[in-house]
């Protein structure tokens, strides 16, 4: 019994030994579509009655908010199809009275008119409405995404860049990316239960009226067809999480295959068979695990049906015993089998769309949360103006910590970056440049220490002004699939601007051949994916990068900062001397430059260079000034120098000369 009426658990997949291989198990995604897997098997009849209101209001509330009048068309057209209901199936029973009462055959067929032609004026009207229904929820389902979406993309995109990096609130902006189509999907599935729910009312009450006695028959009857539609689906719904880790284990395995970054292993290191065979046993295992789950889903679809047979059963007989006792006549009972018929029908139906409420709703309230957590992390409005002349930026003993990590990416660095000048901050891998490049920006506060513009703390300026005064050229700066030119303005989109406008920027960054090769020159599309796009290499988009930094940089006249993080590592040595000579003479009275980096090559004509080293500054001054004291910067320079030179021993880093950073 408890394998019938016990609730339904998620089994275990079968796990063949090529996955355990390949993966290492079942593959189990951690992202948005997967938060709220076995969400039906939460649902029971009990649990789905008793949230089925909560949830029909959250999504008249948002239906609400999008098209106030389209939802009451909706609402009206609903209550009127049940009414509609109603009335067709008393005109049922007149036109049963009719034929199964006195006189003449031709008497009877008179009599049975009015009630065909109400019956088939309320079908009319049913259709109607139902068209009119659906019509007005077409039309809600598209704006409900529409308000739902841009909210949850202007929470995003407004957050704090701290936010952004923290995991808990990446995964949220996962989740809370299906919300909006859920909230779409709710519209459709929470009129679909409200058609069932007033649907089920009519009929009930129709019965009502017909015998007391009847309401209990349609409970009856109509039980075990939900029930029956809620285990089934629950079945189904197993059967298809249990398969669900062999479809993306093959999909995984497809996309390998055609990838055109894999292209040459699979090829030349025969990746391709290899993964195929796996992919066959994967396969074998998969058809045994879903030809068991199709056996168990015949088998519980049987019970439902056999329940439901007895349920019809008992209601027949106990319609025979009141007809053979004079308490009904053949025509309500007649009117009755079509009644309870039509409702235990519109249960099964409604139970259905309960368990899709159920669902979506949870992504839905999965958007709500992200919204709630989203403002309170976004970036604070207003501000104290950034001051029209600042004369240097001064970081002041900045300390920064990432949550998930126990050591600090900056401990007390200071350094003074003076307008017109050029500064490097060279280091190894993790020594903190691009942390120190973020606060710099603005996209992070320090948690310790003061960053200023001028005599102003960055915490007490207005952000999009301190934004509108900082131009970033990083090492993974955005490849905007858009054409080339809007790849160059996007530096700063606000302004209008056509090809003459873009052409000094393009000469500026020595992308002149790269835009000329391009099929439609600057407004060729560089987005690979689409039909009739160009590609671009890595050092070609550098220069594009580069062009939109010259771009930005070149629109404004107040004071700022240009932060240059890594902007050569795609070039060839040619190409990255060329570069950084381009990108010094950004360099002006109104604009202090920050070269980052650890290519040595670029920076020794910055004015200062910075040397960080584990989240310190254990260096700095002018490039002879630290060849000179033979420390960290004088052992990096000469080891990548040795690599152009026919040197027999390459010398490691001396230990790091803690400088003063006053």
């Amino acid at each position: 019994m408890k394998r019938f009426f016990g609730r339904v658990r998620m089994a275990e997949p079968g796990v063949s030994d090529a996955e355990r291989e390949l993966f290492g198990g079942p593959l189990r995604y951690d992202v948005g579509w997967s938060e709220h897997e076995g969400a039906h098997l939460e649902l029971t009849m009990r649990s789905a009655l008793r949230s089925m209101p909560g949830l029909v209001g959250g999504a008249l509330r948002m239906a609400w908010r999008a098209d106030r009048r389209a939802l009451l068309a909706v609402v009206l057209s609903e209550v009127g199809q049940g009414v509609a209901a109603a009335v067709g199936l008393l005109a049922v029973n007149a036109v049963m009275h009719a034929l199964l009462g006195s006189g003449s055959p031709g008497q009877r067929v008179h009599a049975v008119l009015p009630g065909l032609l109400v019956a088939a004026g309320a079908a009319v009207v049913n259709s109607a409405l139902a068209g009119w229904s659906t019509s007005r929820a077409g039309r809600l389902e598209p704006l409900v995404e529409r308000v739902a979406t841009p909210q949850s993309l202007a929470a995003a995109a407004s957050g704090e860049r701290e936010a952004i990096e923290a995991p808990e609130f990446r995964r949220l902006i996962d989740v809370a990316q299906y919300g909006a189509g859920s909230a779409r999907r709710m519209i459709g599935a929470c009129v679909a239960a409200l058609n069932g729910t007033i649907s089920l009312i009519s009929t009930a009450g129709v019965l009502t009226v017909l015998h007391p006695v009847l309401l209990p028959m349609l409970v009856l009857i109509a039980a075990p067809r939900g029930w029956g539609a809620m285990r089934v689906a629950q079945e189904r719904y197993v059967s298809v999480m249990s398969w669900i880790e062999h479809v993306r284990a093959g999909r995984l395995i497809g996309n390998l295959l055609t990838e055109r970054t894999a292209a040459q292993e699979v090829r030349v290191h025969a990746v391709g068979p290899f993964l195929l065979s796996r992919y066959e046993r994967m396969a074998e295992s998969a058809e045994a695990e879903q030809e068991r789950l199709a056996a168990g889903k015949a088998v519980t679809e049987w019970v439902a049906a056999a329940l439901s047979g007895l349920a019809l059963a008992a209601t027949y007989a106990a319609l025979f015993v009141l007809i053979s006792s004079g308490h009904m006549g053949l025509a309500v009972a007649g009117t009755a089998v079509v009644a309870v018929r039509s409702g235990s029908a519109s249960l099964g139906a409604l139970v259905m769309n309960v368990n899709q409420l159920h669902e979506e709703s949870l992504y839905v309230r999965d958007h709500a949360r992200f919204l709630d957590e989203a403002a309170r992390r976004t970036l604070p409005g207003g501000g104290d103006p950034v001051p029209a002349q600042v004369r240097q930026i001064v970081l002041d003993r900045v300390g920064y910590r990432y949550p998930d990590r126990e050591t600090p990416a900056l401990d007390g660095v200071s350094l003074t970056l003076p307008m017109g000048s050029v500064t490097a901050v060279v280091g190894e891998n993790g020594s903190g440049k691009s942390t120190l490049m973020k606060i710099l920006s603005g996209l992070l506060l320090p948690q310790s220490g003061t960053v200023r513009w001028g005599e102003a703390d960055i915490a007490s300026l207005d952000r999009s002004q301190v934004f509108e005064r900082v131009t970033l050229l990083t090492q993974d700066f955005q490849r905007w699939p858009v054409t080339a030119a809007l790849n160059i303005r996007i530096g700063r989109p606000d302004r209008a601007a056509g090809p003459g406008d873009l052409q000094p920027s393009v000469d500026y960054a020595g992308a002149g051949p790269v835009i000329a090769k391009l099929p439609d020159g600057l407004r060729s599309l560089l987005a690979r994916m689409f039909r009739g796009a160009s590609e671009l290499s890595g050092g070609e988009w550098q220069k594009i990068g580069l062009a939109r930094t010259h771009w930005r940089s070149s629109t404004s006249d107040a004071d700022g900062v240009l932060i240059v993080d890594e902007p050569t590592s795609a070039l060839d040595p040619e190409a990255e001397i060329a570069a950084f000579d381009r990108i010094r003479r950004l360099a002006a009275p109104n604009r202090a430059v920050v070269l980052v980096t650890h290519r040595m090559s670029g920076v020794r004509h910055a004015d200062r260079i910075h040397v960080l080293h584990h989240g310190r500054l254990v260096e700095h001054g002018s490039h002879d000034d630290l060849m000179a004291a033979r420390g960290r910067y004088a052992s990096m320079f000469t080891a990548q120098a040795a690599q152009y030179a026919p040197a027999p021993v390459i010398p490691r880093p001396a230990s790091p000369t803690v400088a003063d950073p006053s």
